[in-house]
């Protein structure tokens, strides 16, 4: 912690000296360095709280950079905002750990046929649950598809048609078609493919869940459901095959692309939008502002806001999955502070500033670093394979903390509902037995 303080401070002078790139290489510097020493120190390359740096203060150090001519000088409450989101969960994370009864919180200190042993009889359940989700989220695809009478990735000319595409309620259905890849890899770790009939099952299930996010022309879902499955591998497997990274990445990039495409977003459009300052390769500068805006917005939302929402933003996952936000629309009728139209990710913490401010930012950090603390202590011993799962989302949550505000997002709260379902169909099949 005291090495992110000093860096901190050196960022923040350096920025009102206006050395803009070595302010962004100080920060970055400094979440390599709480990666490493929580890596080093657990032997987990998944390390909730270090992860979370390597995301949130790696992304700060991006935006200080201010490649951008979106991006202005920030003030005095976003440098405090952004102090205190790191601050609240480290400090969180790192006081349960020390006052625990165990000295230190280990994942992945034993090999992962140790981790899923007893595991097996839960692989047809598993397999079971994988396969009737896909389909389930298949059916809610094509219903949505003839309700609304297109699908986006057929529309050429019509950028933000993917947005339009859903059916109130339905929605939620067919893109939790993105836990079925984490679900593969989950059964085939502990199954091992034994079964062709039930391996040719899951490949096609594999198949569907990304086809879907292809033909809503989702980026994001696509990015979930591969991540997800990346994560959930790792943390059954203890292990990164570099060979698999590649391909993985590879398809990735080139899925990317096609959907970019599709959305019929050019190049020159991308560079209109995003207003760098210098001329790099597009490949460079939407990852770039991708992160780094996110930043800015919460400067804009630090700036710009009249008053706090008071828990009431916070709360939007309540009022929508309730359906309340449409009885009362004013309920989720909150304005948006934001550099440009298009560009509307946000940090994870935007919506705890919009609620109560700095001290809701430090207080909602914390909370997250203490439930990192418990769902990390909670691996030590898994009893139920969902488990991985749950602990894939989070730390996608904390992968991507500089992205949206996902703990104030409908999706993020439906997810974890779909898997505690599975996670209780699992155990309960297996007790029945």
């Amino acid at each position: 912690m005291i090495v992110y303080l000093v860096c901190y401070a050196a960022s923040l002078l350096l920025a009102l000296g206006r050395h803009y790139l070595l302010s962004g290489a100080g920060l970055l510097a400094a979440a390599a360095y709480l990666y490493a020493s929580d890596y080093i120190r657990s032997g987990n390359l998944l390390h909730l709280r270090g992860i979370f740096a390597l995301s949130f203060v790696g992304g700060q150090g991006l935006a200080c950079m201010k490649l951008s001519y979106l991006s202005q000088a920030w003030s005095a409450g976003t440098w405090l905002g952004l102090l205190a989101a790191f601050a609240g969960f480290y400090l969180a994370f790192y006081y349960l750990e020390a006052f625990s009864s165990e000295a230190s919180v280990r994942v992945g200190g034993h090999s992962g046929a140790v981790q899923r042993r007893g595991l097996e009889s839960y692989a047809g359940t598993v397999f079971f649950c994988a396969v009737a989700l896909a389909a389930l989220s298949a059916g809610c695809f094509a219903i949505e598809a003839v309700y609304m009478g297109y699908i986006p990735l057929l529309l050429r000319g019509v950028p933000h048609a993917y947005s339009y595409f859903h059916v109130t309620g339905l929605h939620y259905l067919t893109v939790s078609c993105v836990l079925v890849p984490a679900l593969s890899v989950i059964y085939f770790c502990i199954e091992g493919g034994r079964s062709r009939g039930r391996l040719v099952c899951m490949l096609l299930a594999d198949a569907a869940a990304v086809a879907i996010p292809l033909l809503c022309v989702s980026r994001s879902q696509l990015l979930f459901a591969v991540l997800l499955a990346l994560i959930t591998y790792i943390q059954m497997e203890h292990q990164l095959n570099p060979i698999y990274v590649v391909f993985a990445l590879a398809g990735l990039i080139g899925l990317y692309i096609l959907l970019t495409i599709a959305r019929s977003h050019d190049t020159a459009y991308l560079n209109t939008v995003f207003e760098m300052k210098r001329h790099l390769p597009i490949f460079v500068t939407q990852p770039y502002i991708y992160i780094a805006n996110n930043y800015d917005n919460f400067d804009c939302l630090v700036k710009g806001l009249v008053k706090h929402s008071w828990g009431m933003k916070m709360l939007a996952p309540f009022w929508t999955l309730t359906g309340l936000k449409f009885l009362v629309p004013s309920l989720t009728a909150f304005p948006y502070y934001v550099t440009k139209e298009e560009l509307t990710t946000l940090t994870m913490f935007y919506d705890a500033y919009y609620d109560f401010g700095i001290i809701g930012v430090f207080i909602f950090s914390a909370i997250l670093g203490a439930a990192a603390y418990l769902l990390m202590r909670m691996m030590r011993q898994v009893q139920n394979p969902i488990t991985y799962l749950l602990y894939a989302q989070f730390a996608l949550y904390m992968l991507l903390s500089f992205f949206t505000t996902w703990f104030s997002n409908p999706s993020t709260w439906f997810y974890f509902a779909v898997t505690a379902v599975v996670a209780f169909l699992v155990s309960h099949k297996v007790a029945g037995r």
